[in-house]
């Protein structure tokens, strides 16, 4: 018996990051937990459970991370264990192989696909460090759950070092169909990866669909052994792997008692009074080309010409939160972004009135829910997206319920919230058109009751009870 007690099993997760903020104050090193939406809902049971997180601290020789992950364990009641990538290792495995093959391949976006045999190498190599680092670690009674795109060959190698206890992994971002996948040089040594696993968690039915689809074309040797309303159960030679699909959400009541703060309703007074009246189009995105941002331009620009009296009355704020800045790829869509926005104002801005408000910058936590808090409309239009937790935390932190979500249907989270959203394709610019149109024109009550019903749902099905049912469905026994 260790010293989590008899019975008890320790749950070890694995990420490309490990989830704490380390910064520097003055002389001294500091070390907080990451504030997404996964570390708060895995937290306690990491700590009930003397748990285990592995992952990349990050750059940066000179920071103690020995003594700092010590002092992390005392503080929050479970471990970290950092995984060292060389920077070669970090430019091939993830700014390579990871997010320019898997990320825009899985994204259903060819188009934007690198296929470098060197960078596929390192990332085999990458994912085997990360299996040494758990193999090194875990016990036989250990739970382990490996996370997301950049680690799915790491559930082999554990394999091929003789870790046989029970292995999951969940997908957040879609899986592509088998017209796609198939395009993919290494799509065996990637199926072949992902069945290493025994439990696969997927956001969406479709993306499970999509996964069987491709594993039973590709190996022919899979065989379905039953399709349930959660489940396909699969055989794989001697081993039986489970294919589920859980949708990821968010704190809801974290975000809905923030967003009712002090601090926040002023922020939100104050961005809303100085557009003296007018209503506000909220869009939030992290600069990527799979979140739709030119086309929703085109979008908002056609409800101007098709609606006249929508301007004046209406400004769309675009927040763009900047990310891989130095990839030549970001740089065009980023001025792409700002010359559609200047072309737009220069068309249709009148005194008083500038129809896009164009913002490329990070927002602290009070000023993103004050943009969401004041904005009656959010027009969220990935191209396709595994879920889109935006669309979630917009919901949320509707505190009035006069608030309209316009949202893709191309998004995972539009399998839940379509029915009370307004769906739009994203690359139908004259349907975007009349979703604003019909939003800044939908009579209060309705407004009213599509939010009650959104949140009531999230209220239900938070990030919290996603995290329970993975563990408790995928691991049997679950956690204590």
């Amino acid at each position: 018996m260790d010293e989590r007690g008899k019975g008890k099993k320790r749950l070890i997760v694995v990420s490309n990051r490990l989830p704490v903020v380390i910064s520097k104050d003055g002389e001294e090193w500091t070390i907080e937990p990451g504030s997404g939406g996964l570390v708060t809902a895995l937290a306690p049971v990491m700590k009930r459970n003397r748990g285990l997180w592995i992952g990349w601290p990050g750059s940066g020789g000179e920071v103690p991370f020995d003594a700092l992950f010590e002092r992390f364990g005392r503080e929050r009641g479970y471990g970290l264990r950092g995984v060292s990538i060389t920077d070669d290792e970090v430019e091939k495995y993830y700014q390579g192989f990871s997010n320019e093959t898997l990320w825009p391949l899985f994204h259903d976006l060819l188009g934007h696909c690198s296929f470098n045999r060197e960078n596929w190498l390192t990332y085999r190599q990458v994912n085997r460090h990360f299996a040494e680092a758990v193999a090194a670690a875990a016990t036989s009674e250990d739970l382990i759950w490996i996370h997301d795109y950049q680690l799915i060959l790491t559930g082999e190698h554990l394999k091929e070092m003789g870790v046989h206890q029970p292995l999951a992994f969940f997908l957040h971002i879609p899986f592509p169909s088998l017209d796609l996948f198939r395009r993919l040089p290494w799509k065996q040594e990637i199926i072949r990866g992902m069945m290493s696993y025994d439990h696969i968690g997927f956001q969406t039915l479709r993306d499970r669909r999509n996964f069987v689809g491709c594993v039973t074309a590709l190996l022919p040797e899979v065989e379905v052994i039953s399709r349930q309303r959660q489940f396909t159960i699969l055989r794989y030679g001697e081993r039986t792997v489970r294919a589920g699909h859980f949708a990821i959400s968010i704190d809801y009541a974290e975000f809905n008692e923030a967003a009712r703060s002090r601090e926040v309703a002023e922020a939100a007074w104050y961005l809303h009074e100085n557009l003296e009246g007018k209503k506000l189009v909220l869009g939030i995105d992290r600069l990527d080309y799979t979140k739709g941002i030119p086309e929703r331009f085109l979008g908002f620009e056609r409800a101007l010409e098709k609606y006249p009296d929508l301007r004046r009355r209406i400004s769309l704020l675009q927040v763009v939160v900047p990310s891989r800045t130095l990839v030549p790829e970001y740089q065009i869509l980023k001025e792409t972004l700002d010359q559609t926005a200047g072309r737009i104002n220069a068309r249709f801005s009148e005194p008083g009135w500038v129809p896009i408000l164009y913002v490329f910058r990070s927002l602290d936590r009070t000023q993103l829910l004050a943009h969401y808090r004041t904005s009656e409309i959010a027009l969220i239009t990935p191209l396709r997206d595994g879920m889109n937790l935006v669309a979630k935390e917009y919901c949320a932190s509707a505190v009035d319920l006069n608030n309209v979500l316009i949202l893709s249907e191309f998004a995972g989270a539009a399998d839940r919230m379509g029915s009370d959203a307004l769906l739009v394709n994203p690359y139908d610019v004259e349907g975007m058109a009349d979703a604003v149109w019909r939003a800044f024109n939908m009579p209060a009550q309705e407004r009213r009751g599509r939010m009650e019903r959104l949140q009531a749902d999230l209220r239900r099905n938070d990030v919290h009870h996603w995290v329970q049912r993975f563990l408790g469905t995928m691991f049997e026994e679950g956690l204590r």
